[in-house]
């Protein structure tokens, strides 16, 4: 199987070809096909290349699916007997990814 980590948004994501990924939002439209410029590690099965800070001649493109939004994160504050209860929410906005090729660029298909 063959997967690599990629950095995005200051994160790092295990990215496998064929699978969808959700990584923090984008600035690229749906349809979008992008190839990311950090890769931290490729694997292929027992063949492993690490990068220091990055692996040279390999790139992992991907096409944006979706823009979606994550779970809502609850924050609740109570301070006792001072009639101050303050609940507040987030939720995260994402970018779905299909992660289509992994590997060097000549091999792109």
């Amino acid at each position: 199987m063959k997967f690599a980590i990629v950095e995005s948004g200051g994160k790092q994501y295990r990215a496998v070809e064929g699978v969808t990924i959700d990584v923090d939002r984008l600035a690229h439209n749906v349809g979008d096909s992008f190839d990311f410029e950090r890769v931290l590690l490729v694997a292929d099965g027992d063949a492993v290349s690490v990068g220091a800070p990055t692996v040279n001649g390999f790139i992992v493109s991907a096409t944006v699916v979706d823009h979606v939004k994550g779970p809502k994160a609850l924050s609740f504050k109570y301070r006792p007997k001072k009639r101050i209860r303050v609940r507040g929410g987030n939720r995260a906005h994402y970018t779905r990814l299909m992660i289509n090729f992994i590997g060097a660029p000549t091999d792109k298909k």
